[in-house]
């Protein structure tokens, strides 16, 4: 719970307030109490015309006086809460943002999206709950009980002989609150998994007709889910009833022996009805009190959770400059193995590939093509090895430096919801309208973008599903262009396309190619001739290089893939 507090200490000046603010609706609380003694000593029995005419002045002055400042107060718990959240997934943002991709293939996106949603609610409304009633509870309490101390000590010592018992009992339901509130998150989890898989493979699900499974699979998981919130409420709501059962002891006693003492006159009907009145309101805010710290407990498992992803260390950066690329991409004896893979993706590759050079990158599915182009923006690093850009060490230059210098193109597209002009525009950032329309007509996208509904203006859907493939394929060539890196990667770029769209593709690729150090993955045999040189990759190692006309010659592996793969 003192991470909770952490949160906290930076809104100390807003936190002040809430204490103000509760200490005052309290104090009025307790001052209700207080005046109780006098409507019925002065009021009901003495019928005193100064008092009959000033408390109810009073107590309206004390319930306006409580709502004021109960309104104060929850209203700067709300904005500590708003803002503490604000922060909290503006920080868990920036830190998945910058985590190495290895990272999002092993943790679903739903279980992220969960984490910055969900868990960050339940913190914010525990710790508005939790901090609201902290407060004002704990300071009524402590009013409510001076007044009873006040009006009879040795009663209310014995009336609070009680509460120890009830207090270790609620102290153990509190304790499987915060490890059900763990269960309760990761269900949700896995709640917001399933229907992220939904949404991202609903034409999958029609054209297999897997709505039965699915809908099975999410009932399964919103029933856990409900299983475990019952079982939430069904412990919060147990501490309330200890409470109420020990409020029933405690007032039960009061009013018996109470009522004694008023008989003979050991106190006046003033004093126990101001009594009566303490005792029965403290029980109320002493229950919600346990409800506090059942909300709190909550707060800290969601934070925990976050926690747990935010001591992922990020990914690394180096500080080395890098120069634009003039010589050569190189491979030196490069390992790769992914986390949990019993055997090497990439097995000692050596490669040298010079500056404004074509090189194609074929082999069967698995032989570690994607996987050693990807080592060249670093999206993963090598086991063991070093690539190198002019003799540069890429693991110890800045990712910025890097990245820049490298555009790709991939079968698998990633446009934004957004307008056709922003995600071209997404490659350089800054580019006028002229660059971003310069770029469309270098790519053939021009034509197609102006027919559409507001042109350049026209959202285009989430991945850009407003579009066919070969539109979608032309605005990421037009978004490489734009951003004219001198290392390209084309990672299948035109494998599934229909013929007519891969023929425009083609062009756009050929213009986006000129000058360029090009690393090529494709199935079609046409891409492939064109490239300087091919080399042939299986099972993780380089065993073929050359020229198209010279591995046909081998009638080795690639001579094979002719004849089976390309087209």
């Amino acid at each position: 719970m003192l991470e909770l507090f952490k949160l906290v200490r930076p809104h100390i000046w807003h936190v002040l307030g809430v204490v103000l603010s509760s200490l005052v609706a309290s104090g009025a609380t307790a001052g209700m109490a207080w005046f109780v003694k006098y409507y019925v000593d002065e009021v009901l029995i003495n019928t005193e015309p100064a008092y009959m005419a000033a408390l109810p002045i009073v107590f309206i002055l004390l319930f306006s006086l409580k709502g004021c400042f109960v309104f104060a107060q929850g209203f700067l718990v709300r904005a500590i809460g708003a803002k503490i959240i604000l922060d909290l997934r503006k920080e868990l943002y920036r830190h998945l943002i910058n985590m190495p991709l290895g990272f999002f293939h092993r943790n679903p996106s739903g279980s992220l999206i969960s984490r910055m949603l969900n868990d960050a609610n339940v913190i914010q409304s525990n710790i508005v709950q939790g901090t609201k009633g902290l407060f004002v509870e704990l300071f009524t309490v402590i009013g409510l009980l001076g007044v009873a101390f006040w009006r009879r000590w040795d009663l209310t010592l014995i009336t609070i002989f009680v509460l120890p018992p009830a207090l270790v009992l609620v102290n153990r339901i509190l304790k499987r609150i915060k490890s059900v509130s763990h269960s309760a998150q990761a269900s949700i989890s896995n709640l917001t998994d399933v229907l992220t898989e939904t949404f991202q493979g609903m034409k999958i699900i029609k054209a297999f007709l897997l709505e039965s499974s699915k809908d099975a699979s999410f009932d399964a998981e919103n029933r856990s889910y409900y299983r475990l919130e019952l079982k939430n409420v069904r412990l919060s709501e147990s501490a309330a009833l200890i409470m109420d059962v020990v409020a029933g002891f405690g007032v039960g006693f009061v009013i018996w022996y109470g009522g004694h003492l008023a008989r003979t006159h050991q106190m006046t009907p003033g004093d126990f009805s101001s009594y009566i009145a303490a005792v029965a309101m403290v029980f109320t805010p002493m229950k919600r009190l346990a409800t506090v710290n059942a909300k709190l407990l909550q707060a800290t498992a969601a934070h925990e959770r976050i926690v747990s992803v935010m001591t992922i260390k990020p990914e690394r950066d180096g500080t080395a400059e890098l120069p634009l690329i003039r010589e050569s991409v190189q491979f030196e004896d490069v390992h790769l193995r992914y986390e949990e893979a019993e055997t090497d993706a990439l097995g000692g590759v050596n490669l040298t590939v010079r500056a404004g050079e074509v090189l194609a990158l074929v082999g069967r599915s698995g032989a570690g093509k994607t996987s050693l182009v990807d080592l060249i923006p670093r999206f993963f690093r090598p086991t063991s090895g070093r690539v190198l850009i002019d003799g540069h060490d890429i693991s110890e230059v800045r990712a910025e430096d890097l990245r820049k210098q490298i555009g790709l193109v991939s079968q698998d597209i990633v446009l934004f919801d957004d307008t056709v002009a922003r995600n071209i525009g997404m490659g350089r950032e800054g580019s006028t309208p002229e660059e971003i329309e310069a770029a469309a007509r270098a790519a053939f996208a021009h034509d197609f973008i102006m027919e559409l509904p507001e042109q350049y203006e026209t959202r285009i859907g989430e991945r850009g599903v407003m579009l066919s493939g070969g539109q979608r394929q032309r605005i990421s060539i037009a978004r490489a262009i734009l951003k004219n890196p001198p290392i390209l990667i084309l990672d299948e770029a035109t494998s599934a396309l229909d013929r007519a769209s891969e023929l425009a593709v083609q062009r756009a690729l050929e213009n986006l190619m000129q000058n360029r150090t090009t690393f090529v993955i494709a199935h079609r045999l046409s891409t492939v001739r064109r490239a300087d040189r091919i080399v042939v990759l299986d099972r993780g190692r380089v065993v073929e290089m050359g020229a198209h006309e010279e591995l046909l010659a081998k009638k080795g592996v690639y001579a094979e893939l002719s004849g089976v793969e390309f087209r």
